[in-house]
């Protein structure tokens, strides 16, 4: 079992930035095939914002047409830490925040094995 644990939430205004991190605490992340983030904001459907491939297919970074050029997605291997860096905020960005990883490509995209309990993210215009 994999424990994900995000850090780095809170509020901020229009126009700045927030830089989430998610670290593996527990369980075995060698077969990971990516590392992603998800959001959900109240009444909408989660969304996939970025997914970062470790598998051997060297898949480039995922982004969502509405973070594209806004968001960066990384990994740190040697901490076992994935991170989203989060420019320009808008109020549309106002959601809570998943970190996720999976062992296979679908589930990376559709049904993550593992996911963090969240974090909220608020952006005030």
């Amino acid at each position: 079992q994999v424990r994900l644990v995000e850090s780095g939430g809170g509020s901020v205004q229009a126009g700045g930035s927030l830089r989430l991190s998610c670290q593996a605490v527990s369980g075995d992340t060698t077969n990971a095939y990516c590392w992603g983030w998800f959001r959900q904001a109240p009444g909408k459907n989660r969304e996939r914002v970025a997914t970062v491939y470790t598998g051997p297919a060297e898949l480039p970074t995922y982004y969502a047409a509405s973070v594209e050029g806004r968001f960066t997605a990384g990994r740190d291997d040697a901490k076992n830490t994935l991170y989203l860096q989060m420019n320009f905020l808008t109020s549309e960005d106002t959601a809570t925040y998943y970190c996720a990883t999976a062992q296979d490509l679908h589930n990376c995209i559709r049904s993550p094995d593992y996911m963090g309990p969240g974090i909220q993210v608020t952006v005030s215009s």
